[in-house]
């Protein structure tokens, strides 16, 4: 439990303040749409009336908190501020995204529950307007049909519909404008679409400004409308309801009702966020605009390319990531790749690896299709926003780590592995950290081709310095064939692992992960264990079911994955 809570306690903790604050708006605007001022309004709506106000505030509510987890400058500016009191309220930063998804979740349930409220509201206006019994609903609808200036039913007439007043006023074109922009941009943002179709999830995720806009303006034409304070004290519902045939006739004492909508009040929730955002991205926009330098493009084995750069100015920690564009390519695609060069490199690096459009599109731009060497002015233009912080800055603040990686989500660890050997190689720093253990699993052999030299020189260099201990690699090949199961055989008792090049032999299968958690926990008692991953989410499932389970009192288990 206590690692359950140092793990998970502050995220949970956010989640209930969350969920907690949204039942308090649905439940406080529902009970205020049920006092005697909105009697008339509910005379005609029914239960409708609150139903369709609570989902509602609880929309401006996360509207206001949709684009915070994703100013990303303000999120690092704040984890390097936070994590000098607290590292474990800074990790909660780097759940960002996933808090961004449950806001987003919690939005399109309001919205379908506001919408589908309206409906029968719509509904229930034109009923009152058709009725021809002198019902009290009737009376109200025909409230300003004189002057039109204090009425309570929109649907002025019974010649209209409900169809015609949705596409003819603010509220309900501004409506179904942010109805299908959310509707587009949530079943983009699936892990299908934005996996294989990235362009797709990209632009339609921009039409968030359509719906922020219709946000705003959607309560301008004031379409709910209730009784004004002074027609109230005039007119008690209380005392003049069942005079309603009577009133404003001379002899008596119960003057017609006036009515009016309540000012908007969406902009109040949502400038400062919106602000917020807008300087999020002039920052971006200032950035990008930067030179930046290719000094070095290598083509890996397994269609993995390597960009080598240069930006003024620019400064990095470990496991850090940048978003690159490539005007040649796209004007508008931004694309996320983790920094694997350590910060005390003179460049920056990424390795890429070619799945999709836009990365086939920069390897032919890079001349990866090519056999002769190209001139460095021909190759493309590149935009850099960035760095941005992740999980992976916190690796030098534990005593232990495990780094684990799946196939190309090795990338944030080349940057962690690069910078322990300047530190203990070159420069022989007093790092707090005191041992590594990583581990690698890839399905293919062609995916270890472009870190296997990396790992070879780290290993060498640790071995000259006497510092073996250090660093244990673990790399395990999940899936083979038998033609290289053969070859695997015949080579296994050679000095170095045939696929690697490294002393450490390559492992078949997957890890025994309750073995290795074990293992650790038994020779480092008493410390606390970062781990960190960079991979797919069952993975990461497993992973932090192991640390809450292994942790003990003598050790503990902190898990850390990395997400964009």
């Amino acid at each position: 439990m206590g690692n359950w809570l140092a793990n998970d306690g502050l995220s949970f903790f956010v989640i209930l303040v969350w969920l907690g604050i949204n039942a308090f708006l649905f439940v406080h605007f529902y009970m205020q749409f049920l006092v005697e001022r909105w009697f008339y309004s509910r005379a005609i709506l029914g239960q409708a009336l609150p139903w369709a106000r609570a989902p509602a505030a609880c929309l401006n509510f996360n509207c206001m908190l949709i684009l915070l987890p994703v100013c990303r400058n303000l999120l690092s500016f704040l984890r390097g501020s936070i994590q000098r009191c607290s590292r474990s309220a800074a990790r909660q930063l780097d759940r960002n995204l996933t808090f961004h998804k449950l806001v987003a979740y919690m939005i399109a349930l309001h919205t379908a529950i506001h919408i589908l409220a309206h409906l029968f509201n719509f509904e229930r206006f034109m009923d009152a307007q058709l009725d021809k019994n002198d019902t009290l609903q009737y009376v109200l609808s025909q409230i300003g049909n004189g002057d039109n200036r204090s009425y309570l039913n929109p649907i002025r007439t019974k010649d209209t519909n409900p169809t015609y007043v949705m596409f003819t006023t603010i509220a309900g074109l501004t409506g179904v404008f942010m109805t299908l922009a959310l509707i587009l941009m949530i079943t983009s943002s699936t892990e299908v679409i934005r996996r294989s179709y990235f362009e797709v999830f990209w632009f339609t995720h921009h039409l968030f400004v359509i719906f922020f806009i219709g946000l705003v303006l959607h309560g301008i034409g004031r379409i709910v409308r209730g009784q004004t304070p002074t027609s109230f004290q005039e007119n008690n519902p209380a005392e003049c309801e069942k005079y309603y045939r009577e009133w404003g006739k001379n002899g008596t004492f119960c003057p017609v009702p006036n009515f009016a909508g309540n000012p908007p009040m969406t902009w109040k929730w949502v400038v400062g966020p919106m602000f917020l955002y807008l300087c999020e991205r002039v920052v971006r926009f200032v950035r990008s605009q930067q030179k930046v330098v290719i000094t070095k493009v290598v083509m890996h084995p397994s269609r993995t390319l390597e960009l080598q750069m240069r930006m003024k100015g620019f400064k990095m920690e470990v496991g850090q990531y940048v978003f690159m564009q490539c005007p040649s390519i796209s004007q508008l695609e931004w694309h996320p790749f983790t920094l694997t060069s350590a910060p005390e490199e003179d460049h920056f690096s990424v390795h890429i690896r070619i799945v999709g459009d836009w990365t086939e599109a920069l390897y032919k731009a890079c001349g990866g299709d090519k056999t002769e060497v190209q001139d460095a002015w021909t190759l493309p233009k590149m935009a850099i926003d960035g760095p941005f912080g992740t999980a992976s800055e916190d690796v030098f603040r534990y005593e232990v780590v495990m780094l684990v990686g799946a196939g190309i989500g090795v990338t944030p660890f080349a940057s962690i592995l690069k910078s322990v050997w300047y530190k203990y190689v070159q420069q022989n720093a007093n790092v707090f950290t005191r041992k590594i253990y990583f581990y690698w699993l890839c399905p293919e052999t062609e995916a270890f081709e472009w870190f296997a030299d990396l790992l070879q020189s780290l290993e060498g260099q640790m071995v000259e310095k006497g510092l073996t201990d250090f660093l244990s690699c673990n790399i395990y090949l999940t899936r083979w064939k038998e033609s290289e199961a053969a070859h695997f055989t015949v080579h296994h008792e050679a000095e170095n692992d045939p696929i690697t090049g490294l002393k450490q032999k390559t492992l078949y299968g997957k890890p025994n992960w309750t073995t290795e958690f074990n293992n650790i926990a038994a020779k480092h008692n008493g410390a606390k264990v970062g781990v960190f991953l960079c991979g797919p989410l069952g993975l990461a499932k497993t992973l932090g079911k192991q640390c809450r389970t292994h942790s003990v009192s003598g050790v503990k288990f902190i898990f850390n994955k990395e997400n964009f």
